[in-house]
């Protein structure tokens, strides 16, 4: 076997020395970075208002209303006191279903909307710095504003609840989407782009020839991921008066209505954890027919 060097005692030791100097460098580093952070945190909450004494003090209060929603079901009659739990299922679930559809055609508009834009917005296939700023700026606009705001903007000058949470969540959707569009794009593979252009292409059938088979998995993945927020988005958006599952939940609530509290709820949470189960799926088998590819 061949000898191993054994470096000079000197510098073993000098290379020893830079190298722990180097590891307490970074370790002060990261201990300096960590008291900031706690400082920060510290200082974030004094300004806010939080105070943990005064958290702890009340938590009672927290607990107790979730002790005050839940059911009185009892095994000897089950069945009839789920029954009288749940008096409303029949205009509940239709008010669920109201929700649905909000959340759906303002992931559907705004996707489309994102998914016209995001083209325009990437730096990889628009030249003219003036359309992407244009573009860019938009879609900042769009996803900065809180959609309950858009929501109330619309209701003002529309009287009508669904439409108003349809178009807020459109707006919203297609500034969010817009971005995540728009970085899948500059993410993909230009080789397909140049051999596309090079043999004469247009603009247009780039993107559809070159761009579009890579990145239609992801688009319809981060689509899946924003239907599931847009669900919960137009369920807080009843509480303003848009219809749908929220604002019978804050009907119940203002009426101190405890048992239609947890039974809307617990609907609600069904619901969404239906939801997410599915696009979870179906984002999977998205992003896994794309690897394979």
């Amino acid at each position: 076997m061949p000898a191993i060097n054994h470096l000079p005692e000197g510098q073993s030791k000098a290379l020893l020395a830079t190298y722990q100097a180097a590891i307490a460098v970074k370790r002060r580093k990261v201990w300096l970075g960590f008291l900031v952070g706690i400082a920060l945190y510290f200082l974030a909450a004094y300004i806010a208002g939080v105070k943990p004494a005064f958290l702890w003090a009340h938590i009672g209060n927290f607990t107790s209303f979730f002790s005050r929603i839940a059911p009185t079901l009892t095994p000897g009659n089950f069945v009839a006191d789920v029954k009288d739990w749940y008096w409303g299922f029949g205009k509940w679930l239709y008010l669920l279903a109201d929700t649905l559809l909000v959340a759906y055609l303002g992931t559907l508009l705004g996707t489309l909307g994102a998914f016209l834009l995001c083209f325009t917005a990437s730096s990889n296939l628009t030249a003219s710095w003036l359309a992407r700023g244009i573009v860019r700026r938009w879609l900042e606009f769009c996803r900065t504003v809180p959609t309950i705001v858009f929501a109330m903007i619309f209701l003002i000058a529309f009287k009508s609840g669904p439409m108003a949470g349809v178009l807020a969540l459109t707006v919203h959707t297609m500034g969010t989407l817009g971005k995540l569009f728009s970085e899948v794009v500059e993410n993909a593979d230009m080789k397909p782009v140049e051999g596309t252009t090079a043999t004469g292409g247009s603009w247009l059938e780039t993107i559809r020839f070159a761009v579009l088979p890579q990145t239609l998995p992801n688009f319809a993945s981060y689509s899946l991921l924003r239907f599931e927020i847009n669900v919960r988005e137009a369920g807080v958006m009843g509480f303003i008066g848009m219809g749908g599952i929220g604002q019978e939940l804050l009907v119940a609530i203002r009426t101190f209505a405890y048992s239609d509290v947890s039974a809307i709820l617990l609907m609600i949470i069904v619901t969404v954890f239906a939801i997410d189960m599915l696009t979870e799926r179906l984002r999977h088998r998205l992003i896994g027919s794309e690897a394979t590819r």
